[in-house]
């Protein structure tokens, strides 16, 4: 049964960001064999997932982007059922109807996946109204890219929090890429939290590699919210190690840049640090490691042992 996570200790983080890697480093194998979906990967983005998941309370929600197996799997889903779901299995989180894209877990408090750029920040707001209006204590946080950050509805969306003060913490995954297109041929700052100002709100821009600054930067926000009902925007600076969407090549990326971003892994910096400190021994990460591969694998038996959905339930559950 699914089980929303708040654990926000180092180690639970850690662990976490080495299973969402492995998700998806398996599903770039999956892709690679054949007769599997290409999907938009998270990788190298698992500290801006975790920090900011699990800095979340249990009745706050969640809008996600195309690359939402981070944010799911930091909530706490089920790899096996988001990847039935991506082979389009009835056991799916939506029966094998949303694929990659759409995926929703209504169970954990994610709303939706929008695979329309900026879709999620043009229901953020209605989302967040409604929280307001039926006085619920849970905020929401809405998760884009920098290329949804060039989309008018950004704009939109958090002038009209800003003018309703609506509890939502936008929160800019910026990964430096836009599909096949680097952020800097498309906006002359390096920064999209400078953008709050112009709304009156405030911006914060945190280390996105960083899970622990990003998790301490989101908590700060999450307070501020609570307490005054306004929005805020948090950027995490980061970097996608993989493509756009799987098969890619990246053969568009300078490999000097992407070389400079290995070297900032998130994972093998938080790694680093605690094996220094003692938090973690040689053996506790081993055994993370065992741990995570054996999920991996029990999720890849799961889906492929799952049936397609009956063609009598075409028509079922499509609208709410």
């Amino acid at each position: 049964m699914d089980e929303i996570k708040t654990d926000a200790s180092p180690r639970a983080m850690l662990e976490c960001m080495m299973l969402i890697r492995a998700f998806e480093e398996n599903n770039k194998a999956l892709n690679a064999a054949g007769n599997f979906p290409g999907t938009c990967t998270c990788i190298g983005q698992e500290a801006s997932a975790v920090g900011v998941v699990r800095a979340l309370a249990k009745n706050d929600l969640i809008l996600t982007n195309h690359r939402s197996a981070g944010h799911l799997i930091a909530r706490g889903a089920d790899p096996a059922r988001i990847l039935a779901e991506i082979m389009g299995r009835s056991t799916g989180y939506c029966k094998g109807k949303s694929g990659t894209l759409h995926v929703s877990a209504k169970e954990l408090g994610v709303i939706l996946t929008s695979t329309i750029v900026g879709g999620e920040l043009s229901l953020a707001t209605g989302v967040a109204l409604s929280q307001s209006m039926l006085k619920r204590q849970g905020i929401v946080a809405c998760f884009f890219g920098d290329g949804a950050a060039c989309e008018g509805i950004f704009h939109e969306s958090l002038n009209l929090a800003a003018l309703w003060n609506l509890p939502i913490l936008y929160v800019c995954e910026n990964n430096q890429w836009q599909a096949y297109v680097r952020r800097d041929e498309t906006m002359l700052t390096d920064h999209i939290s400078k953008r709050a100002s112009a709304y009156g709100i405030e911006g914060i821009t945190v280390d996105g590699n960083d899970v622990e600054a990003v998790c301490a930067a989101a908590r700060d926000a999450s307070a501020k919210i609570r307490n005054t009902k306004k929005p805020i925007l948090l950027e995490t600076y980061t970097y996608r190690l993989s493509g756009h969407f799987e098969p890619d090549d990246m053969a568009y990326v300078n490999p000097e840049e992407l070389a400079e971003w290995k070297s900032k892994d998130p994972i093998s910096r938080l790694k680093a640090k605690m094996l220094e400190s003692k938090a973690l021994t040689s053996n506790d990460a081993a055994q993370m490691e065992q741990r995570i591969l054996r999920a991996v694998s029990d999720a890849v038996l799961f889906a492929k042992a799952s049936p397609f959905p009956e063609l009598s339930e075409l028509t079922t559950d499509v609208y709410a």
